[in-house]
């Protein structure tokens, strides 16, 4: 039989084991060169692989078994099973042989160009994970099926277009034969180019067994055991325990004053001092713990003394109404002159306070330094960054590629983890004791209280209607820090307003901000949202008629509002003393609509959600049930920080300092149910991880107006608040 060529036009073999995109491959005990490395130890095979410089995507071993790198953390999120399912969906892999190991940290290996166009980046956050993967994934996993194809074919002298593989078997029907994926490994042959086409490269949707479905993840049931490791966890030899004393106003720097007596108590080792804080090295964290209470420290001044956060909104209305501009986000149009023409103009000031990650697991992390400080080694849980090193080698000055970071699993991130000033702290304090490894643990109370926070904001909306009660112009002003922390989300791409303007005026106090769930479109969408309904109830239109006739030419966002109105079944008449609110935004690609149900105590003021009803558009669903989890934690998340969560500075001092006084959702609480509806669609995948929670505060103080007539527009909604509202 003649020999069929199976090399496809595409890139070259060089490339495609040099390539940091994504689409390469090791298997088993060999590296993809036609002469075999033998490697009798995983210690060898790593420094074979590091030597050739691959990228490392999967390993299968003689005996079937696969083992493939997940490139992203694990928080809870599904990433160790979503994303290796992607590539084993197009390898035709059998799951019930495949395990996963987290992937080395080098970014311009396992990066994705999510982030950059130019560069590779390792960061789980903003909902980009699945989004930024999905096609580096998708496209390894078929090469390397084409690869084991070829070997197929190149062993049994046959074309490869008489082969076909399944569920970790390569078939030839018409010699009757099969082999598994395991017994080629020893005849594994790498072609001279590898196939770029999806015709030829991919499955049909049709043929998947993963994408899709609900697979089991991988990691729970080691969790649900116990024998999942977090870094606090890991045991290693000569631990020495840290802990840092940070002060409760961000940024002041700390003089120790009682040095000798601190280093007399037991099993103190030693103090450090570093530009924020005064860190312990002791025998023990019990240890540790005491000497940090003995700790006598004066601070010095920082740009957040003196600063109030209860006062500061005078300050920014002020800002708001002053001749300096800031800058402008979104510009279509002519506002002023559709706000001059206008029959009607609504106006309307929004707030929100600060708000903590609230993670389950405080912060941790454990660094040796090399004796000679040439090298260190970090375990750590963390979502990444946009140093793939996490700021060790800065930290210490040392090279980036002397520095090994082993991933753990985290206990929750929400973007408080993708900082990495507890890991740099850590390293700090390992250089101290060259040699020894030095586990740095954050209490609660530091957690909370040296946090980096969601920031404050203050934003005032503009809307004009002609007429016919038809929306012809929208203004947003937003006030405070961050820069994308408060001006994220803040555009209206789905609604179709001729006339639209957004500017951001920055206001700074000293405080620590991060990324928090959804960033700014929390805030954001609550304001945009709100005025929507203002706009409905005063013309005594549906809220739900008002967003149909805005989303006229988008018709994705158009099928999300009513998917959640028919699951919410919005026309039904309700229980007494309930009313119904909607919302919808974009957030990371996905289109999402929420609606809720509410009741109001009005001698406590207090705000019970009884169900919350969500529909999203966000292309193809790798892990449907999984997708839903995210997207329900995510709304229940939301109902906690619009309803109690808030963090409150007074005299540059956080106010809260665990969860007796910083109240996160209890159990009580929980609504009757949260039901949410996946819309089927062929795009590529977008993110969902953010996508439930900034629609919870528009939809609840929507149904709030709907409720009793009333407005929320300062978050949270307190029952002292929502008193003070139904008392106007």
């Amino acid at each position: 039989m003649k020999k069929e060529n199976t090399t496809i036009p595409g890139i070259n073999r060089r490339d495609f084991l040099k390539s940091s995109s994504g689409a390469a491959l090791f298997i088993g005990v060999s590296g993809l060169f036609p002469t075999f490395i033998a490697c009798k130890s995983d210690r060898e095979k790593r420094q074979a692989i590091e030597s050739q410089r691959l990228t490392v995507w999967v390993e299968l071993a003689e005996d079937g078994q696969i083992t493939i790198y997940n490139p992203a953390a694990e928080m809870g999120q599904g990433s160790m099973t979503s994303l290796p399912a992607i590539f084993a969906e197009e390898m035709d892999a059998d799951w019930a042989k495949v395990r996963v190991e987290f992937s080395p940290q080098e970014s311009e290996i396992y990066g994705s160009e999510v982030w950059s166009n130019n560069a590779k980046v390792m960061l789980s956050a903003g909902s980009r994970v699945t989004k930024g993967y999905y096609p580096i994934m998708r496209k390894a996993g078929a090469q390397a099926r084409h690869i084991l194809l070829a070997s197929a074919a190149a062993k049994w002298e046959v074309p490869i277009s008489g082969l076909r593989t399944q569920n970790g078997y390569v078939h030839a029907d018409e010699l009757n034969k099969k082999i598994s994926y395991g017994e080629l490994v020893p005849d594994l042959t790498i072609p001279e180019t590898l196939p770029q086409d999806p015709d030829i490269l991919y499955k049909d949707s049709s043929q998947y067994r993963f994408i899709g479905k609900d697979v089991a993840r991988l990691e729970i049931p080691q969790k649900v055991d116990g024998t999942a490791l977090f870094t606090m966890d890991i045991p290693m030899v000569d631990t020495m325990y840290a802990v840092l004393e940070r002060g409760r106003v961000h940024g002041a720097k700390p003089t120790l004053k009682n040095e000798k007596e601190i280093a007399d108590l037991p099993g103190v080792l030693m103090t450090v001092e570093l530009d924020h804080g005064v860190g312990i090295l002791a025998t023990g964290l019990e240890e540790a713990l005491a000497a940090k209470k003995a700790l006598d420290i004066e601070w010095g001044d920082s740009p957040a003394s003196g600063f109030n956060s209860r006062d500061a909104y005078t300050r920014y209305t002020k800002i708001l109404e002053g001749p300096e501009k800031g800058r402008t986000i979104t510009s279509i149009g002519d506002v002023n002159s559709a706000l001059r023409r206008a029959a009607r103009v609504y106006r309307a000031d929004f707030m929100n306070d600060y708000v903590y990650h609230a993670q389950m697991e405080p912060l941790n992390a454990i660094v040796r330094v090399s004796e000679d400080l040439e090298s260190a080694e970090v375990w750590v849980g963390s979502q990444q960054g946009f140093d793939s090193k996490l700021g060790v080698p800065q930290a210490l000055g040392i090279a980036p590629e002397k520095v090994t970071i082993h991933l753990q699993y985290l206990g929750g991130g929400f973007g408080r983890r993708s900082m990495t000033d507890f890991v740099t702290e850590c390293a700090l304090l390992a250089k101290e004791v060259p040699g020894k490894a030095v586990k740095l643990m954050w209490t609660r109370e530091d957690d909370l209280r040296y946090g980096a926070y969601r920031p404050m904001s203050l934003q005032r909306l503009e809307a004009a209607t002609d007429r016919n009660g038809k929306i012809t112009a929208f203004s947003h002003y937003i006030v405070g820090d961050g820069g994308n922390l408060v001006a994220s989300g803040i555009r209206n791409e789905h609604y179709e307003i001729p006339n639209q303007y957004a500017e951001w005026r920055e206001v700074s106090h000293g405080i620590r901000l991060k990324h928090w769930r959804a960033v700014g479109h929390g805030p954001n969408k609550f304001a945009i949202e709100a005025m929507l309904d203002d706009i409905a109830f005063d013309q005594k239109k549906d809220p739900v008629d008002l967003r149909r006739e805005l989303m006229v030419n988008a018709p994705k966002a158009l099928a999300t509002l009513e998917e959640a109105v028919r699951i919410s079944n919005w026309s039904a008449p309700r229980p007494e003393g309930r009313a119904k609110g909607v919302a919808f935004l974009e957030r990371s690609g996905t289109l999402s609509t929420g609606i809720c149900e509410i009741s109001v105590d009005r001698n406590t003021g207090k705000i019970k959600v009884h169900h919350f009803w969500s529909a999203h558009d966000a292309g193809i669903v790798i892990q449907p049930a999984n997708v839903k989890a995210q997207i329900e934690g995510g709304i229940l998340m939301g109902i906690g920080s619009v309803l109690t969560e808030r963090i409150t500075i007074i005299d540059g001092e956080v106010q809260q300092s665990n969860f007796n006084d910083y109240h996160i959702l209890r159990m009580e609480d929980i609504p009757d149910s949260v039901e949410t509806a996946l819309i089927a669609s062929d795009s590529s995948p977008q993110g969902v991880g953010e996508s439930g929670t900034p629609l919870v505060a528009c939809a609840i103080a929507n149904a709030f107006l709907n409720l009793t007539g009333k407005r929320l527009r300062h978050m949270p909604f307190t029952p002292e608040r929502v008193l003070s509202v139904l008392k106007q």
